[in-house]
C-alpha cells in the first residue's frame, strides 16, 4: 500500500541522483532537466558550491529560531535588497507563505489607512499558491474549485488589461494593491505588453495603492536580470520570490520598500522555520554563483538562442500556435491540448511541463551549456513533431 496521499500525478520514474543539467533515475537512465524542478534548480543540481555551503552549515547550525539573531538571515537580506532596490525583508519557507505575507501586508496596509474591506486586485490565470488566501487570490479556476468558501477581498481582473484596472479605480474606493506576475508561469507562459508593469506602477502612485509583484518564478536571474521588474526600471513595494533563492533547499523572501516595509510589527506574522540559518546559507551560494559566474546575461543570451532554435526546427508545423520566451521561460503553444508529450517527453529522456494544457513549458537551468541548449531544442523539436 502506497502510504502517500494523492496529491499529484506521478510519472512513472524515480529518481536517485542528479548533475548539473541532468537526473539520473533508479535503472541509471540520464534526462536532461528542462524543468529544474519547475524554476528551482536554476544551478542545476548538485552544484558544488550550494552542496558545499549546506554541508559546512548543516555541521555548525540548522535552525535556532526568529526569537534571537540570525548572522546570516541578516547577510542575506541586505544582499537581497542591495540587488533589489528594496528596504526590508521577511524570510519564510515558499512562495505560497512569501504571497501570504505580501497579502497580509496588504490587508493591513488598507486597515491602517482606515479601509474596512480591503481588495487586492488580481489577475485572470493566475497562480499565487495552494494556501487559502494565495489560492483565492489565483486566477486559476481548476485550482480553486472545491475549496469554497474562499477569502474575500479579491477582484479578477484579465492578465496585461490596463483599462479594466482603471475602470475599477474609477468605482471602487477599497482597493489597496495590485498583485500580478510579470510573466504568468502556470497560466502558460503569457509575456505582458512592454511598460506593463511600469504603467501599472503609475496607477498605483495615482491611487495610492501598492504595487506587488510575485516573482516566485520571474526571479532569481530567470528572465536575465535577477527580478523582471527591472527590466522595466521600476521599484515595487513588495516583491515576492522563492524557488531558485534555495536551489531546491526551501526558503521564500517577501522583499518591501517604503511603508510596506514598516508594516509587520511583532506579533503580526512570524515564521518557524522560515531564514534559519541552513536555508540562509544556501541562498547565500546561490547569490554568490549568479554573480560569479554571471548568470543572468547567460539566462537572456540562453533564452534568446532556444526560442530562436525551435522556431527553426518547427518551422512549418501547423500545430504550433506560438513558441516565445523570457529569459529562460519558454514556451511552446500547441493548437490542441497536448499533456500526452510529457509521458513522450520522458521517454525520449527529456522532462518538460504541459501549462494550462497546450502549452509546452520549458524552465532549464541557468547553467545549461550550448550543447545541451542544442540537444534541448532538438528533443523538444521532436517531442513536438510526434504530436499527430
Amino acid at each position: 500500500m502506497n502510504h502517500i496521499m494523492e496529491t499529484y500525478g506521478r510519472l512513472p520514474v524515480s529518481f536517485v541522483s542528479g548533475a548539473g543539467s541532468y537526473l539520473t533515475d533508479t535503472s541509471g537512465k540520464q534526462y536532461l532537466d528542462a524543468l529544474s524542478g519547475i524554476a528551482v534548480c536554476g544551478l542545476g543540481h548538485a552544484h558544488p558550491k550550494v552542496s558545499e555551503a549546506i554541508k559546512q552549515q548543516a555541521a555548525t547550525l540548522v535552525h535556532t529560531s526568529n526569537l534571537y539573531g540570525i548572522p546570516l538571515q541578516e547577510r542575506l537580506a541586505q544582499r537581497l535588497c542591495a540587488l533589489s532596490g528594496m528596504d526590508k525583508v521577511f524570510f519564510c519557507n515558499s512562495g505560497a507563505e512569501a504571497n501570504e505575507a505580501a497579502i497580509k501586508i496588504g490587508r493591513l496596509y488598507g486597515h491602517n489607512r482606515q479601509i474596512n474591506n480591503p481588495t487586492i486586485i488580481v489577475a485572470d490565470d493566475s497562480f499565487h499558491g495552494r494556501t487559502m488566501a494565495t489560492l483565492s487570490a489565483t486566477g486559476n479556476a481548476k485550482v480553486r474549485a472545491g475549496f469554497g468558501p474562499l477569502v474575500s477581498g479579491f477582484i479578477r481582473v484579465p492578465f496585461n488589461d490596463l483599462g479594466a484596472i482603471e475602470h475599477i479605480a474609477e468605482n471602487d474606493e477599497e482597493v489597496v494593491a495590485i498583485m500580478v506576475e510579470p510573466v504568468l508561469g502556470e497560466g502558460g507562459i503569457i509575456i505582458p505588453n512592454n511598460n506593463y508593469l511600469a504603467e501599472l506602477r503609475q496607477i498605483c502612485d495615482k491611487n495610492k495603492w501598492l504595487l506587488i509583484l510575485d516573482e516566485v518564478q520571474t526571479g532569481n536571474g530567470r528572465t536575465g536580470t535577477f527580478f523582471a521588474y527591472q527590466q522595466e526600471s521600476i521599484l515595487p513595494d513588495i516583491v515576492t520570490t522563492a524557488k531558485g533563492l534555495g536551489n531546491g533547499f526551501p526558503i521564500g523572501a517577501c522583499i518591501a520598500k517604503g511603508v510596506a516595509s514598516e508594516i509587520l510589527i511583532p506579533g503580526k506574522h512570524g515564521s518557524t522555520f522560515g531564514g534559519n540559518p541552513l536555508a540562509c546559507a544556501a541562498a547565500n551560494a546561490v547569490l554568490d554563483t549568479l554573480a560569479e559566474d554571471d548568470l543572468m546575461n547567460r539566462a537572456r543570451d540562453l533564452g534568446n538562442h532556444i526560442v530562436s532554435g525551435l522556431k527553426t526546427a518547427l518551422s512549418g508545423n501547423n500545430r504550433v500556435v506560438d513558441i516565445r520566451g523570457k529569459g529562460l521561460m519558454i514556451a511552446v503553444e500547441m493548437d490542441t491540448p497536448c499533456p500526452n508529450l510529457v509521458t513522450t517527453a520522458l521517454e525520449n529522456g527529456i522532462l518538460i511541463n504541459v501549462a494550462r494544457d497546450n502549452v509546452v513549458r520549458l524552465l532549464p537551468p541557468l547553467t545549461l551549456r550550448d550543447d545541451e541548449a542544442d540537444h534541448l531544442i532538438a528533443k523538444v523539436a521532436h517531442v513536438v513533431r510526434s504530436l499527430v
